[in-house]
């Protein structure tokens, strides 16, 4: 096959996948914009990990449409070639065949590259989706006849994770969801959380910001300083050390041990608890989002 068949195919199976990939963008503009209030958003509370839900939907969505456009390129190809497509070049110079296949091919790299970005995110995403549920469902299991647990609590300062409030005090759950290749463990030092298989450390003060920023709007609440306590899960990993106070270092088989973690400053009143669980809910409501 000779450079103008090449350039004639690669430039109609282009153009093809273009039209295909303004078309499934569309449609899922469309679609997002028709979906956008649900007919019970008023009464819908965020789950656990509802943002990675949201984010790992709309990643697969992407996947699927890069996927799909990829595959109306190669089919579009192979038509146009073995149809004797027309010859869209002829009598063109071949260095701007070489230009335009040049082109091409970058567009091509472009299009491959946008796709594996988005499947690492996606694996990244359904990683960090599946340590908040197993969190956040634990928790669940944890609040019956201790209160009641939240997902995704928006604050001024980012999303806390978890949110525990009961008559026994207020609970904030930061996830970190760290991938390990083999058995590992977890320690918790002087504000600094540490693993077994890296030297990175994660300062726990940083982590943090949106559950001390959460202790402010609750205390607004009540009109007076609440204490949250605030518990760092680590999913998947031993927790081998702790030696910060102010800190609960746990995994998903540990949690419970933060109904024992609480002194008489932890314990709220019936009024209190009540309102900052009214507060909570009109805060973690699908329609607040």
């Amino acid at each position: 096959m000779d450079l103008q068949a090449v350039s004639g195919a690669a430039t109609v199976a282009i153009a093809c996948a273009i039209v295909f990939l303004l078309a499934a963008r569309s449609w899922q503009l469309l679609s997002r914009v028709l979906s956008a209030h649900s007919s019970f958003a008023d009464s819908i509370m965020s789950e656990a990990a509802q943002r990675f839900r949201d984010e790992l939907s709309r990643l697969s969505r992407d996947q699927s449409t890069y996927l799909g456009t990829g595959l109306v390129f190669v089919v579009m190809y192979v038509a146009a070639t073995a149809f004797n497509g027309p010859e869209l070049f002829e009598g063109y110079p071949e260095w701007q065949l070489y230009l335009l296949l040049t082109t091409l091919v970058a567009a091509a790299l472009f299009a491959l590259y946008r796709l594996i970005r988005t499947v690492v995110a996606w694996r990244s995403v359904r990683f960090c989706r599946d340590a908040n549920i197993a969190i956040g469902h634990e928790l669940q299991r944890i609040a019956a006849g201790h209160g009641r647990a939240y997902h995704d609590v928006p604050t001024s300062y980012g999303v806390v994770d978890h949110v525990l409030v009961g008559k026994g005090g207020i609970y904030a759950v930061a996830v970190v969801a760290r991938r390990h290749l083999k058995k590992g463990s977890a320690s918790l030092l002087e504000g600094e959380l540490h693993f077994s298989n890296t030297e990175k450390i994660i300062e726990i003060p940083k982590l943090t910001v949106s559950s001390r920023r959460l202790r402010k709007d609750l205390s607004k609440q009540v009109g007076r300083n609440l204490r949250v306590r605030t518990v760092v899960a680590v999913p998947g990993w031993e927790i081998e050390e702790q030696s910060d106070p102010d800190y609960l270092l746990v995994n998903e088989r540990t949690l419970p041990m933060l109904r024992g973690w609480k002194d008489q400053h932890d314990y709220l009143m019936d009024e209190d608890v009540q309102a900052l669980q009214d507060y909570l809910t009109r805060r973690c409501k699908r329609s607040a989002s």
